[in-house]
């Protein structure tokens, strides 16, 4: 029996974000993942585990831990691991590095809602939120859209400038003004009541919305998603379990039909015309985890 390989965060040197968009796509090309996840916990620390079965694809079970005492230590709040078996006969194949498939897979679907839905000749790219999620953004949009400027907000001035400095894009002092200027508003905040409001949009934009991930978090107002063309990663995921579509939902701001496809609907998930507005939900589900841990494994493996 082969011994299962550890992979490092520095697999990604192999790595390039049109190829895991590439992944992505071969991905939802096969039988519909299943998944579950799972929780446990010990007063404020908890244990997530996530697990997705692609038939032809494998499996993939993502633990997170979480536990909020850790930063006063010096420790990483987030840990975990990923354990990927193979398809054909369960047997553990690899144990991926947490960080890693975290930031790609994140980063990554985000990057293929754009490629699909925002305008080919964007230019303008603002990304709300400085901290590592915004990092990874700016990677990969580098990599969907050369040649395009970047912008970013923070909540806290001095972050979005020490990350501007860092990777040398302007700081947006206003929000407000900064969305009417871009053509991509990718946003990745922890913001639990919306930032982005709809009356801000322009014909023609993509807003890319990533940081809520829970019921009562959101980033865009009602008004965002009645103007916009409304998609999401998948909807299994996103529908019932996270505040931006879970609240307009149930108060009426939207119905079901006006979230129009995910991933599985190709031929639907699609911009209808350039001055139209599109809004993508990045919910981040175990099976892109699982996705993105197969697309690893291959680039570690030189398979």
């Amino acid at each position: 029996m082969t011994t299962p390989a550890f992979i490092p965060f520095e697999a990604e040197a192999k790595m390039d974000w049109l190829g895991l968009t590439r992944a992505f796509r071969d991905g939802h090309r096969l039988p519909k993942a299943e998944i579950a996840d799972n929780f446990l916990y010990r007063r404020d620390d908890t244990l997530l585990n996530r697990a997705a079965w692609i038939d032809g694809l494998g499996l993939a079970v993502k633990s997170a831990t979480i536990f909020p005492g850790n930063p006063a230590q010096g420790v990483g709040m987030v840990n975990g691991g990923v354990s990927l078996y193979d398809d054909a006969h369960g047997l553990l194949e690899a144990v991926v590095d947490f960080h890693l498939v975290t930031k790609w897979k994140t980063a990554g679907d985000s990057l293929l809602g754009a490629l699909t839905l925002a305008r080919p000749d964007s230019r303008e790219i603002l990304i709300v939120g400085a901290g590592h999620v915004g990092h990874s953004l700016y990677e990969a949009y580098s990599a969907g859209f050369p040649g395009a400027r970047f912008s970013v907000w923070n909540r806290t001035i001095a972050k979005a400038e020490a990350m501007a400095e860092e990777l040398g894009i302007e700081v947006a002092a206003d929000l407000e003004q900064a969305v009417a200027k871009a053509d991509i508003v990718t946003c990745a905040t922890m913001s639990t009541s919306p930032v982005i409001r709809g009356e801000w949009l322009k014909p023609g934009q993509h807003l890319d919305l990533i940081g809520a991930y829970r019921p009562d978090m959101r980033e865009a107002d009602d008004t965002a998603l009645q103007r916009a063309r409304v998609f999401v990663d998948s909807y299994d995921t996103t529908l019932g379990h996270i505040g931006e579509l879970k609240i307009p939902l149930e108060t009426g701001a939207i119905a079901r039909k006006d979230v129009l496809a995910d991933y599985y609907m190709p031929e639907t998930m699609t911009r209808g015309s350039d001055d139209e507005i599109t809004l993508f939900k990045n919910g981040g589900g175990a099976h892109l985890d699982l996705m993105t841990s197969r697309y690893i494994h291959a680039c570690w493996t030189g398979r």
